[in-house]
């Protein structure tokens, strides 16, 4: 069987279920548990057409998701700043 590869990096694609970052009217929401296919070399994600129209409707709905995450954020100036 041949194996995929990336449009960008030539790459290898593998299919994997992950969290991802969504896009939509200028919000970004994560989604978990996402089938898609990304490349192993560069970490570039693709999407079949029926998943990625299912994340727009789950983001078209983002008002009714309970669910928050949190996570440090640290701030890469005052990083500069200390010298590290």
């Amino acid at each position: 069987m041949r194996q995929e590869r990336c449009e960008f990096c030539n790459g290898v694609i593998e299919r994997i279920t992950t969290r991802v970052p969504f896009h939509y009217k200028k919000e970004v929401i994560y989604v978990d548990h996402v089938p898609v296919r990304m490349c192993r070399k560069c970490g570039e994600v693709y999407y079949e057409a029926k998943v990625y129209k299912r994340l727009e409707e789950i983001a078209a709905r983002r008002r009714t998701i309970k669910a928050k995450i949190t996570f440090p954020l640290a701030d890469y100036r005052l990083a500069q700043a200390l010298g590290t």
